[in-house]
């Protein structure tokens, strides 16, 4: 009897230890087994953000070269020279968004909205004003406020990260929607033959027109809370020319349609203050 029992506990003992050796080789596999992939979320929006500016215009270089004046009298066009012609543009305003690709690459669309004006002069002594007789001339001067509305895609290259300061430069085009007011021109007669030399105002329609723009930029941001930076930079932009004004309501009158005045377009540099924040 006392062998049986030696041997139900020596039985006992062996099975008793496999299952902890079991149990141990089970938990050395939780424990040493490859970490499995965790399931990472997906940030809907990522890479976004919102944008808007404003800038200021410290210099526009533009002109025109001539316009089409009508002979009341003889019902006939001449092309006639502007004497002088300039542009005048200062402070536009910007809204848009962009997505950034990766951390050297973005890309946005911008819209943006600017007024400004432009002046002419010219001086004929064989060419009449408006209405009056063959053979007089006229000196005239004469100036039109308009709207710009800009639509661009533009982009970017930034250039790393510098004591918490990120350099950029950048390139855009797109299309500029030129909205003319009327250009109104004082006119004087001038010549033997003018029975006043009182100068007067004619008032000609002004034109709309939609312009090729492109523009290049440069500049640095700074994020100076969590995805909001602040953007300040230079812009050049480039309009391509159009038209400018039509005939007033005496030569039209008279038969004179189509467009009397056009542009070359003007270019712009600018100072530009921006505020980007990160959608994420």
């Amino acid at each position: 009897m006392i062998k049986n029992v030696v041997s139900h506990s020596l039985i006992a003992a062996l099975l008793l230890g496999g299952s902890n050796a079991a149990l141990a080789a089970d938990l050395d596999n939780i424990i040493y087994a490859p970490q499995l992939p965790r399931m990472q979320p997906v940030e809907v929006g990522n890479g976004w953000y919102l944008r808007g500016d404003v800038g200021y215009d410290f210099s526009t270089d533009g002109s025109a070269t001539s316009f089409q004046n009508f002979d009341v009298a003889l019902t006939t066009y001449t092309t006639q020279a502007y004497a002088t012609s300039s542009f005048d543009t200062d402070v536009s305003v910007g809204a848009g968004f962009g997505y950034q690709f990766n951390d050297w690459l973005r890309g946005e669309a911008m819209v943006s909205y600017q007024n400004g004006s432009f002046n002419a002069t010219s001086s004929s002594t064989t060419l009449p004003c408006t209405g009056l007789a063959t053979g007089t001339g006229c000196n005239t001067s004469g100036s039109a406020d308009f709207n710009a509305y800009g639509f661009m895609a533009n982009g970017y290259i930034d250039l790393g990260t510098y004591i918490g300061f990120q350099p950029y430069v950048g390139a855009g085009a797109g299309y500029t929607l030129m909205d003319y007011d009327n250009y109104n021109s004082t006119e004087t007669c001038v010549g033997g033959g003018c029975a006043s030399t009182t100068p007067f105002t004619v008032a000609h329609s002004g034109e709309r027109s939609w312009r090729f723009t492109y523009a290049f930029m440069a500049g640095f941001a700074y994020e100076f809370m969590r995805n909001l930076k602040a953007d300040l930079g230079y812009k050049y932009t480039n309009v391509d020319g159009g038209d400018t004004y039509g005939f007033d309501a005496t030569s039209a009158a008279a038969g004179a349609s189509g467009i009397q005045g056009t542009d070359n377009g003007f270019s712009t540099h600018q100072v530009k203050a921006s505020l980007r924040y990160a959608l994420w």
